[in-house]
This record gives C-alpha cells, structure tokens and sequence, in this order.
C-alpha cells in the first residue's frame, strides 16, 4: 500500500464519523421532543370546545344534559283491553203486511223514532170497504138471529099449552144455535176487516233509528216483499261485544262474584277518544278454541248517540283498582338481562341506578310496586349516555325547560391553562 492511500483512509473515516454524528444528535432531540409531548399530555386532561368556539378534546364526565320527572302516588285503575263490535240490542226490518199503494211516507232517513210511531201508509180504501161489506153481513146475520130467538121462546110458550109437537121446539132451537154461529163467524170477519184496516197504517214495532228508505212513495207495496219499507235499529241502550285472552278468564269470573258493576269504557279505534261508559252485561259460556279467547257483552246507555251498530272499537274493562300506588312514565323504565330499573337523580345531581318491579300500564304510565318511593326524580329523557353515578345537567323538569347550568357544562378557566399552553 503506498503512501498515498494511508492518507485516504482516515480522511474517508473522519467524513463518515463527521456526518453520522449531527444525525445521532437529531434523532435524539426528537426522541426528546416527543417523550416530552407525551408525558404533558398524559398529565394535563384534553379541554373540550368553550362557548368562545375554541377547540377541545371529547370529555367523558361531563355532565350528561336530561329530562326529569318527579314520581307521584295516586290510585291506579286496573284494565283489560279488548276488541269489540257494536251490536245493537234490537232491529227490525219493517215490512207491509198487506198488499197496496204506498200513499204516504212519514218518517226521514236516519230519524230516531219512538214505538208506535207512524212511519207510512198504504191506501186504505179497499180495507174500508171489506170492513163495510163485513159489517152489513153482520148485521143482517144478526136481524135473522133476533127473529129465530124470537120464534124458539113462542113455540116453547105453545109446547107448555100442547098446541104443537117437542119435535118443531127442538128444530127451532137448533136454527137459533145456528144463527149465533153465524153471527160469530161475521163479528170474526168485521174484526179480520179492521185488522186489514190497521195494517195500512206501518208503525214503528221499536224505538229506535230509521236507515235509509228502501222504496218510494207510490209503489205497489206486497205482504211478502223481502226488502221491507225501512230498517229501524235500537240505539238506546246499545250493546258491545268484545273479546279477552283466556288467561285473563278466571279474574273476571272472580269480579263478577262480587256483585258489583264492572265498568266498561269504549273508546275509538285509535284508542283515544272515549265514546261511551257502560257496564259488563254477560259472558259466553265457551272459549273460542281457534283464538283462544272468550267472547264477554256489555250494555251502553248510549245517551249521547256515539255508538253505531256493527261499529269497531277499543274496550278497556275496569278490573280492579291499587290503591295508592307510584307511578312515573313509562319513558323513564328501562329493561336488561335482569330486568326493569330507572334511573334515580340524587340531590348532588348524580344518577342511581334503581331495580324495581313493574304493576299494570294505563296509557303512558306505569305503576311501580316496589323499591321506588313518591316525589323522587327519575330520568325520562337522556337515559342513553347514563351509566351509575353518571353526573347530569338537568334540562327540563316535569315537562318544563329548566335554565342551563353553565358551570356544569363548561370549566373554569385560569392562569393553570395558561401555563398549559403547548406553541
């Protein structure tokens, strides 16, 4: 090797050594820098977003905006809900029972009217002349009873004196029988006549509302006419059949023994307007076994006219009533693996996850049987972001908005975030 090129070599070294070394330096300050970082970062929490719109890290606890409600004890109605029909108590098609011109209309359609009420006519004339025929028959037959009455007692006054045979006294007697037979059979005629008579005149059999006119006025009405003239159904009282599971059977039958009204309410088929109150009536004598229901009736006053035959509507059985039980809304239950509970709010404003047991449901709320106490505040809204011990802003209360705590949603701030300012 010359000379020359042992002067190379650690030339060459001291420009590898030169260069490798401000590198290693780098590497090391940013290592530095970054463990520096990280180790601020840990120890200082991340700020979340302040009303001045600057920009802070998700908080965890803060507080969780919801909506409360305070718990109340009152007596809380029992109900069965079922599917019923209106059925009316009575209808009746009203046909003519004898033949003739349709004269006279006398009702409009959809007009409530009492029994007895006329509702047409038919022309009366040829019945008025029946009856005439049958009473001049009448009274014919009658003049010819009167003169044989009148022959019997002379010939039993000459039987006495022996002026004439027993056998004349008896055919005598005979005739006047016969006669008062026909006198009968011709009073039964003048009857039938005024019978046929009344007949024309088509009145009401029941109270209650007349449909739509079936025929018109100047048609040749028939006795056997399948149509009729009218349909009246009873309105007033009206009656509603419903339908219960057959689980629901046995506490039925024991309220029935009770000898007490069991109240009924109808309401529409949305289930919000309340139509008519009434009372249970009867129950069918089987259970239906393709539906496994039990068909029940009950009889509505029906004063106000709300309820029309063949009808749908919702029927809610008043079964029994708890007396001074808790309620709250049903948004406020909530269910897991383990079963129904609520969220309590403490006065500190933290949550309390509460375990309770659920009575029956009436609407929108719910009653509460146990472990959960009148005038406590339960969480209705908001309820997703909870957790036990859950810190919470309140954001309304019992239906009314509450004014925002500031202090709860934002912290406070001062010369320690200063100082943890990063350039």
């Amino acid at each position: 090797m010359s000379k020359d090129n042992h002067h190379e070599l650690p030339t060459l070294a001291n420009r590898r050594r030169a260069f490798l070394l401000p590198g290693a330096l780098i590497v090391l300050a940013m290592i530095g820098t970054g463990f520096y970082f990280q180790h601020s970062t840990s120890a200082v929490p991340e700020k979340k977003s302040d009303s001045r719109g600057g920009k802070r890290g998700h908080d965890d606890d803060a507080p969780a905006p919801v909506a409360i409600e305070t718990s109340a004890k009152a007596d809380f109605p029992v109900y069965l809900n079922g599917l019923g029909t209106v059925t009316a108590l009575r209808t009746v098609t009203v046909r003519p029972r004898v033949d003739g011109e349709l004269v006279r209309v006398a009702f409009s359609e959809g007009q409530m009217v009492k029994e007895g009420d006329l509702l047409a006519e038919i022309d009366p004339r040829p019945f008025q002349v029946q009856l005439q025929q049958a009473e001049g028959q009448l009274m014919r037959d009658e003049a010819l009873l009167k003169n044989a009455q009148v022959d019997h007692d002379r010939y039993l006054t000459l039987l006495e004196q022996d002026s004439i045979s027993s056998q004349q006294t008896v055919t005598q007697e005979a005739q006047v029988k016969q006669y008062r037979g026909i006198v009968e059979m011709d009073k039964a005629q003048v009857n039938n006549a005024k019978l046929q008579l009344t007949y024309a005149r088509l009145t009401a059999p029941i109270s209650g509302r007349v449909g739509l006119r079936q025929i018109d006025q100047g048609n040749i009405v028939h006795a056997n006419d399948t149509n009729g003239l009218v349909v009246i159904t009873q309105l007033q009282p009206v009656t509603v059949v419903f339908t219960l599971p057959e689980d629901n059977v046995q506490s039925v039958v024991r309220r029935r023994r009770s000898n007490e009204p069991v109240r009924v309410e109808a309401y529409d088929r949305a289930g919000k307007i309340k139509l008519a109150e009434g009372k249970l009536l009867a129950l069918d004598n089987q259970i239906d076994s393709t539906t496994g229901t039990l068909k029940l009736k009950a009889q509505f006053d029906n004063i106000e006219s709300t309820l029309f035959a063949n009808q749908f509507v919702n029927v809610k059985m008043q079964l029994d009533t708890l007396p001074d039980v808790t309620l709250v809304s049903s948004a406020a239950i909530q269910h897991d693996t383990q079963g129904a509970f609520v969220y309590v709010v403490n006065p500190d404003k933290t949550v309390q996850l509460r375990r309770i047991t659920l009575g029956p449901t009436d609407g929108d709320k719910v009653a509460v049987l146990s472990n959960l106490a009148a005038n406590e505040t339960v969480v209705v809204e908001g309820i997703d972001r909870l957790h036990e011990g859950s810190q919470v802003d309140i954001a309304q209360k019992d239906g009314l908005a509450v004014a925002a705590d500031t202090n709860a949603l934002v912290k406070p701030e001062g010369k320690s975030r200063k100082k943890d300012r990063r350039p």
